[in-house]
C-alpha cells in the first residue's frame, strides 16, 4: 500500500514536499512515480525514480523545479516542489511500478497507487 501526504496550500513561488510511505512489497525493486490529475483530465506524469535512486525522470513542465528522491531505509519517496505555480494546483498521486521495462511515463503501467494529496497554489 502507498500513503501520500504533504499537500497543502502555498503561495506561488513557494515550496512543498510530498511524501509517499510504502509497504515493503510495493516499494522494493520498483520504479516509484508521482502523477497528478486535474478534474476532467487524464492523469499526468510528473516524475519517477529507479529502485536505487540512480535514475530520475521528469516531465518537462516540472524539470528544474521539482526533485524526486527516495529513502529505501524508510520505504519512502519524496517530491520536493519548488517555485510552485498556479498551474501546479491539482491532486498528486504516488505510484509503484513493478515491471522495470514498462514506460515510466504511462499511468497504466503502474501497479499500485496512493490515495492522492491536494496541492493548491495561490497566485
Amino acid at each position: 500500500q502507498l500513503q501520500a501526504s504533504g499537500g497543502g496550500l502555498v503561495q506561488a513561488g513557494g515550496s512543498l514536499r510530498l511524501s509517499c510511505a510504502a509497504s515493503g512489497r510495493t516499494f522494493s525493486s520498483n520504479i516509484m512515480g508521482w502523477f497528478r490529475q486535474a478534474p476532467g483530465k487524464e492523469r499526468e506524469f510528473v516524475a519517477a525514480i529507479s529502485w536505487r535512486g540512480g535514475s530520475t525522470y521528469y516531465a518537462d513542465s516540472v524539470k528544474g523545479r521539482f526533485t524526486i528522491s527516495r529513502d529505501n531505509a524508510k520505504n519512502t519517496v519524496y517530491l520536493q516542489m519548488n517555485s510552485l505555480k498556479a498551474e501546479d494546483t491539482t491532486v498528486y498521486y504516488c505510484a509503484a511500478k513493478s515491471d522495470y521495462y514498462k514506460s515510466y511515463g504511462s499511468a497504466g503501467n503502474y501497479d499500485y497507487w496512493g490515495q492522492g494529496t491536494q496541492v493548491t497554489v495561490s497566485s
